[in-house]
């Protein structure tokens, strides 16, 4: 139980496990594309974390604190790319973090999230163009349409866990729960189809294997869940194509 807690608290709560899920999903596309080095590895988790982190503690006390950690972040984003990439690389990035800014910073009178239904896009939107912009030397249409869709799908359940506290129209309020999850099934299938037509035979098969988990998961999210099944369960779904390709070619090779 102890345990438990503990994982919880440090790698879940802490916004770990969601940066690390982020990641994982990036070197997915990353080894499909044989774009794979550890300090862009470095560099997706520094920037996952630190806009996690920014977004959380907003309007606590702990916010100045997070703010300087997300200035060393930036500077050590920075120098990551200066040593290991070039001036072209370090704007996509920049393009990225300010894309993160604008979806939920206090100091803005009107930010993403404040917007009704945009939301689910818009975090597909940055997390498609972390995969298919910022780790790639051209931008790849097809994951990011992959990375677009299947994200979208993701976030869809955390409309319906925040259904009764959101204060702004989603999904879940305008067309329903049942709707929604319809909405979020057609959107991860489309993904998998794209995935089946565009991405090497062993990807391929490792993401449609996604497809069924993330279905579970999406048919099984109620606002009366514990949070751990959205921030665990759910995030999980997103590391999951990377898993299944590591036990794939294991057994393959075996």
């Amino acid at each position: 139980m102890n345990a438990l807690k503990l994982l919880k608290k440090y790698v879940i709560h802490s916004q770990i496990f969601v940066s690390l899920m982020g990641t994982f999903f990036a070197v997915f596309f990353m080894l499909e594309r044989q774009t794979f080095r550890w300090p862009t590895v470095a560099l997706i988790f520094i920037t996952y974390f630190s806009g996690y982190l920014y977004t959380k503690y907003q309007k606590t006390e702990h916010f100045p604190k997070i703010l300087i950690l997300n200035f060393l972040a930036g500077i050590i984003s920075a120098v990551l790319i200066i040593l290991n990439h070039n001036e072209i690389r370090l704007l996509k990035w920049f393009v990225i973090v300010v894309l993160g800014l604008l979806y939920n910073s206090f100091f803005l009178e009107t930010y993403i999230r404040k917007i009704p239904l945009l939301k689910v896009f818009y975090v597909g939107l940055v997390w498609g163009l972390m995969n298919c912009w910022l780790t790639l030397p051209e931008f790849s249409l097809p994951i990011f349409i992959i990375s677009f869709l299947f994200i979208t799908a993701l976030v869809l359940p955390f409309d319906i866990r925040d259904m009764k506290s959101d204060t702004v129209q989603t999904f879940p309020k305008i067309i329903g729960v049942q709707n929604t999850k319809y909405l979020a099934y057609f959107l991860v299938f489309t993904a998998t189809v794209v995935g089946s037509l565009y991405l090497k035979q062993n990807f391929s098969v490792s993401f449609f294997l996604t497809t069924f988990i993330t279905f579970v998961f999406i048919f099984y999210a109620e606002n009366t869940k514990s949070e751990s099944y959205f921030s665990f369960w759910v995030e999980l779904c997103s590391g999951l194509p990377l898993l299944f390709l590591i036990l794939y070619e294991k057994l393959y090779l075996y």
